[in-house]
């Protein structure tokens, strides 16, 4: 067999094979997030926010989630989670708040504390739902800093890139919801890297943990470059030897 052929055909298996590597990596620092995916988007409408919690702290249990509001909520309705107790944390505002309807306020829940009946294993994972009413704020971005508390330590994801900066690169990214315009399509992707970031349902039974439309595509075009790579590899061996068998020289 041309030895140049050979060269290029190991190139090309080796690139195949390093980029399904790069992907599984990526895939795997995704999941590893605190992420939020809202079962819908649109402008002013009620919606489901999945929070999953997808390990713990280190190898340590995770015993308590506190996940603030963005001042853009006024409240939250908290879905019963048989593994946790809930609580709802109030803050009375500087000022009155004018509502849409001419009504005011004068304090809102800032956060939803879930607190764990017994530490959620580091290797097991849990979904909390909130049910919230999104603002009529097309395009703008909810965020929901979530302070993780294990049985060592905690993780703060608080953190919000900048201008200009990378999401993917944040270590503790905070979980968020990008509003779409009302009766528009799309919720996959308004939530983070984070998230998103789950795969198993939530025992809520009130809505499954997604990761993104984006990641399950990714999963999927990894399977079939990694099924083709495979079948592409058993197809050259096969018509090599064929060659081998057939060239005089080679016996």
């Amino acid at each position: 067999m041309n030895t140049s052929a050979l060269r290029r055909t190991l190139q090309t298996a080796a690139a195949t094979g390093g980029a399904a590597a790069m992907l599984l990596a990526v895939a795997g620092g995704a999941s590893a997030h605190v992420g939020v995916t809202p079962d819908k988007t649109d402008a002013n409408s009620y919606a489901l926010l999945t929070f999953a919690i997808p390990h713990g702290c280190d190898t340590s249990g995770t015993t308590k989630v506190a996940i603030t509001l963005p001042q853009e909520l006024n409240d939250a309705q908290p879905t019963v989670n048989p593994n946790w107790t809930v609580e709802k944390v109030t803050e009375q505002l500087a000022e009155p708040k004018k509502q849409a309807d001419g009504t005011s306020i004068t304090k809102r829940t800032s956060q939803i504390v879930y607190t764990a009946k017994a530490p959620l294993a580091h290797e097991l994972r849990d979904a909390l739902v909130l049910s919230v009413k999104l603002p009529d704020a097309a395009g703008s971005t909810l965020y929901f800093p979530t302070l993780q508390s294990c049985e060592t330590g905690q993780t703060d994801w608080s953190e919000i890139a900048k201008d200009g900066q990378d999401p993917h690169a944040l270590k503790a990214p905070a979980p968020s919801v990008t509003v779409t315009p009302a009766g528009g399509a799309g919720h996959g992707e308004a939530a983070t890297a984070s998230d998103s970031h789950s795969s198993a349902a939530g025992s809520t039974g009130e809505a499954p943990v997604t990761d993104s439309g984006a990641n399950a595509r990714s999963w999927t075009g990894l399977a079939a470059g990694i099924g083709g790579l495979v079948l592409g590899g058993a197809a050259f061996f096969r018509n090599a030897r064929r060659k081998v068998s057939a060239d005089p020289a080679a016996k």
